[in-house]
């Protein structure tokens, strides 16, 4: 039977590599150590093997340069989103636009684009640049959602419309995980068409700040894919 002990040695050992974490319990089973023991000794080798992780530079950018910020910029579009498709509901409903195209449609679609392409882009860039601290990427992404959700109060939408991009980013975050490397093409058609969808949001006025730092995961991936190419070419 499993006891206490063995179960938290063995949730704390998922951290480690896995023949690393064979080797490691097959080492202490054998050396009759003590359930106490034995959680200490894996969960400091495992504390030791993340922060190696760490003196790169690629788990800070997609923790902090990524994951963090453009959560909180892909929660305010969510919102832009559902405020016009609300905005287009209400034309097509409550005006009596019969079988004509309701008014905003076009404005949707293109928002609805864009924020897939954004959310995908910088899902695929944390995973590819965090397989292995996708954990500590996943929590400051989860941070301010949490804090986002409790302080929403807009009595005509629902909370829930902050989380829209949340399925193309984690659709991106799983394949930035299982792919080792993108082809150049498909990344250069990507980044081209994320950008000519930011295009329409270039105004002297408008958020260009915020909307580049969404787009410039799309062109990580075409300077990554370029150089895996080079490499391997």
């Amino acid at each position: 039977m499993r006891t206490i002990g063995w179960t938290l040695v063995d949730a704390v050992s998922q951290f480690l590599e896995h023949h690393e974490r064979e080797a490691v319990l097959g080492d202490l089973l054998e050396a009759g150590e003590s359930h106490s023991r034995m959680l200490f000794e894996v969960a400091g080798l495992a504390l030791r093997r993340h922060l190696l992780l760490w003196r790169n530079w690629r788990p800070w950018l997609a923790a902090f340069g990524l994951a963090w910020p453009c959560t909180l910029l892909l929660m305010g579009f969510s919102l832009t989103v559902s405020r016009t498709w609300l905005q287009t509901l209400d034309a097509a409903l409550f005006r009596g636009i019969g079988w004509s195209l309701p008014p905003g449609l076009s404005l949707l679609c293109w928002q609805v684009l864009l924020l897939a392409g954004w959310s995908w882009t910088c899902g695929f860039a944390v995973g590819s640049l965090s397989r292995r601290t996708i954990w500590v990427s996943a929590a400051l992404s989860g941070l301010p959602c949490l804090f986002c959700f409790a302080r929403f109060d807009i009595e005509s939408l629902s909370r829930f419309c902050l989380l829209l991009f949340l399925i193309p980013a984690i659709w991106g975050v799983s394949q930035g995980l299982r792919l080792k490397r993108i082809r150049p093409l498909p990344a250069v058609i990507l980044a081209v068409t994320v950008t000519a969808l930011t295009i329409p949001t270039w105004t002297a006025n408008g958020p260009w700040l915020p909307n580049w730092a969404l787009s410039w995961p799309a062109w990580y991936l075409v300077a990554a894919a370029l150089r895996s190419h080079r490499i391997t070419g």
